[in-house]
């Protein structure tokens, strides 16, 4: 079975989200969890190590001074990554005021932390609600993204 570091964050995500959870998992537990669940040691690691990101990613988020009226440049390597459909999502995100400046740049971060070489919109949707369910206040950030995320599910099954 091959799977990628995001398929073991959805799989996290899916699985805790339900739980109205204080306290931060154990790691041993979702390890143990993980490897049950079939998972690799190696992308167990990765997915850890992202997860570390998202909470070092959120601390230096909110110590930024990124303004809204900020016009973003990718790099080069953001551009070879993140192709104009997912640039044009993020800038979507932004404009419906899902997204602020600071959350944009974590997404990107943590986009950049899979790993993947190609980055598409599905991936952008999961890695967004990852983030937003990670921080507190964004409940209703949160539930227009999910609202957004299944919608479209929604009619393209249609």
């Amino acid at each position: 079975m091959r799977e990628n570091v995001l398929d073991v964050l959805m799989y996290l995500f899916e699985t805790y989200m339900d739980y109205d959870i204080e306290e931060e998992p154990d790691r041993n537990e979702m390890r143990d969890e993980l490897e049950q669940a079939g998972f690799g040691d190696l992308e167990i690691d990765r997915a850890l190590e992202w997860l570390d990101g998202l909470t070092s990613g959120q601390e230096a988020a909110a110590k930024s001074a990124l303004t809204e009226r900020a016009t973003r440049i990718f790099d080069s390597v953001e551009l070879t990554r993140l192709d104009s459909s997912c640039r044009g999502f993020l800038l979507y995100l932004e404009q419906l005021e899902i997204l602020s400046t600071s959350q944009r740049e974590l997404v990107i971060d943590r986009l950049m932390a899979l790993g993947n070489p190609d980055i598409d919109v599905e991936q952008i949707k999961w890695v967004v609600l990852m983030v937003l369910f990670s921080q507190p206040g964004q409940e209703s950030a949160y539930a227009r993204m999910e609202d957004l995320v299944f919608d479209e599910a929604t009619c393209a099954l249609h």
